[in-house]
């Protein structure tokens, strides 16, 4: 870089560092207004695997179901909202076969108070959920349904468009050279090997003391 600052995204960030600082920039980005935490436990869900044998399960994102929130002003509290939805979790019962169950946690009803600032009507706030799910205990089976516990961590947040004005250090760095996949050759481990014995070994290399 021209400034002399070329760190690698991910390196860690020092005080020092700021001193090459080159300019202010605008940039367009989403900021996060408000955002709040909560959880859900799902003490057994039940999945009928049929003739299938059970390897994981794993989860996608949660989502706000179509049509479901409703964002609503509250008497006396200017800049907050009342917000309700419906969050759905889908979640995928993978089978030794590499076959996949799908399917959804039970649904999550959400009504809860969030600021969302007075803002010109076209300006668009726009509420995001995030979740991070995982099988709680072990998963048990019973014929062909499958029972697991799920936890289910979720963040929602409000989210504007805007335009940020932001210190910057330049242009991004030019990137290090990719490192190409080479598929290891079989024969590559056998070439290093030991010779194996050929022959049976003799009473006294078993025996030496006798």
């Amino acid at each position: 870089m021209v400034n002399g600052f070329d760190p690698s995204p991910g390196e860690e960030f020092m005080p020092d560092d700021l001193s090459y600082i080159t300019e202010t920039v605008c940039i367009i980005t989403d900021k996060v207004y408000a955002h709040c935490q909560q959880r859900e436990c799902f003490p057994r869900v039940d999945v009928d695997l049929g003739e299938k044998t059970f390897s994981s399960i794993r989860f996608r994102p949660g989502f706000i179901v179509e049509n479901t929130l409703i964002v609503t002003d509250i008497q006396n509290r200017p800049n907050f909202r009342r917000v309700r939805f419906t969050l759905r979790v889908p979640f995928e019962v993978v089978a030794n076969d590499g076959s996949i169950i799908k399917g959804f946690l039970p649904d999550i009803f959400k009504d809860i108070i969030l600021f969302i600032p007075n803002a010109r009507d076209e300006f668009d706030f726009r509420i995001v959920v995030e979740t991070a799910s995982r099988v709680l205990g072990e998963p048990t089976l019973s014929g062909c349904v499958l029972s697991f516990a799920v936890g289910v961590f979720i963040i929602v947040k409000v989210v504007g468009r805007v335009q940020l004005l932001i210190p910057a250090f330049g242009f991004c760095p030019e990137p290090p050279e990719c490192v190409e996949f080479s598929p290891t050759d079989i024969c590559d481990n056998f070439d290093y090997e030991p010779f194996p014995d050929f022959f049976p070994p003799q009473f006294e290399d078993l025996f030496p003391d006798a």
